[in-house]
């Protein structure tokens, strides 16, 4: 299943899960988001799945990771078409 990898805006919780907005900007496209995964995986980055915290308004199949990128937490998220 293909997925797009979008940005989003947290806009607070609801039910215990964060709210996350998409802010319509798309990013790269990949055949399946293992295709990201792997290539996360071969750069020796951990990342973890957080799909099951958050929901995505919108959008109703999502994946969303989060790992550090200099110190930060960073959160990718990607709509499953």
């Amino acid at each position: 299943m293909p997925a797009t990898e979008i940005t989003v805006t947290s806009a607070g919780k609801v039910a215990g899960q964060e709210l996350l907005v998409p802010t319509g900007e798309e990013g790269a496209h990949f055949a399946h988001i293992q295709d990201w995964l792997t290539a996360q995986l071969k750069a020796k980055k951990t990342v973890r799945d957080v799909s099951q915290k958050v929901l995505v308004k919108g959008i109703k199949q999502w994946a969303v990771y989060e790992g550090k990128s200099g110190g930060k937490p960073v959160r990718w998220v990607f709509k499953i078409t």
